[in-house]
């Protein structure tokens, strides 16, 4: 008797096992640029890693069961402040939940930029044109692939969107807990002084020639500001967007302004900020699970179902 109930907890044990590998999703990894980089951030010597700081840019792919697959996808820019991007912490976070829809999740693990917007750039850019490449291969339909953004990855997304809609042609966005402004009060400082590097300072008693070397500093500076302050972007051809954000988020006013130049430039677009939960939630429960990650992924379901 003893042992048929050791063999019965044991066969328990291993079924509750195989349960739970098969319930990981699994993936492959796409290197971009394999031919050689289009542009430098000045840290091109080190390998293909996927956290921290990145020195080549590479892709990882979950795709959804034949079965189930929709034809559907969705490339990720993961959030990190643009001083490294955080796969585990904010992009796989969604693999299963899009998967489980029939949606391909693509996650670009970036070149951070360094104080050069173009490298970045260029990798979200290419990992959007390489999945529409790869579309047939992946049964991806490629007029329906859209962009979702995490916190600084929302800044890239919607870079991407108001800067670029007109060449990639995104079906739509999802932010959350985006930054999107560099305009104070409510930039992110460190997302700012990343991308564009920081505002020039003139010192005390400067020479004529220093005076002038700042007012060009001054300028490119003040240029690039206004440039990738996104919410001055929007245009009537920027896709349909879901944002989602908490009200306790000192980045809340990022996803005001971006809502707001949508709705005036007459772009669908849904925004949900929540009691709580700050900066950085997440909707998997084994990553601390967000309080109202119930309600954002109904929610999120319910929007993608009107398109």
């Amino acid at each position: 008797m003893k042992t048929s109930v050791t063999k019965i907890i044991f066969l328990f044990m291993a079924a509750f096992g195989l349960a739970a590998v098969q319930a990981q999703q699994s993936y492959f990894d796409v290197k971009l640029w394999e031919n050689g980089l289009p542009n430098s951030n000045g840290n091109d010597s080190g390998e293909y890693v996927l956290q921290g700081k990145n020195y080549k840019p590479v892709m990882r792919v979950f795709l959804p069961n034949e079965e189930k697959a929709t034809g559907r996808a969705i490339v990720c820019y993961p959030g990190g402040g643009y001083v490294q991007t955080q796969l585990d912490h904010y992009a796989d976070d969604w693999a299963l939940f899009y998967t489980e829809m029939g949606i391909a999740f693509i996650v670009l693990h970036y070149r951070v930029p360094n104080f050069i917007p173009e490298v970045t750039i260029s990798d979200a850019l290419e990992a959007y044109n390489q999945t529409k490449l790869h579309a047939k291969k992946w049964n991806i339909n490629p007029k329906d692939i859209g962009i979702q953004g995490l916190s600084a990855g929302g800044h890239l997304a919607s870079t991407v969107t108001t800067h670029f809609q007109d060449s990639i042609q995104a079906a739509f966005q999802i932010l959350i807990y985006p930054v999107i402004t560099f305009e104070e009060p409510y930039a992110h400082e460190g997302s700012k002084s990343r991308f564009i590097g920081n505002e020039p300072l003139l010192k005390e008693n400067a020479t004529i020639a220093e005076k002038e070397k700042y007012e060009k500093h001054k300028a490119k500076y003040m240029q690039l500001k206004e440039l990738y302050s996104n919410e001055k972007h929007v245009t009537e051809n920027t896709p349909r967007a879901f944002i989602a954000v908490s009200d306790n988020d000192k980045l809340v006013m990022n996803s005001v302004l971006f809502y707001t130049a949508l709705h005036k430039n007459k772009v669908p677009a849904v925004l949900h900020i929540y009691p709580s939960g700050g900066h950085g939630w997440h909707v998997n429960i084994k990553n601390n699970r967000f309080l109202f990650a119930e309600q954002v992924e109904e929610e999120l379901k319910a929007w993608l179902s009107t398109f």
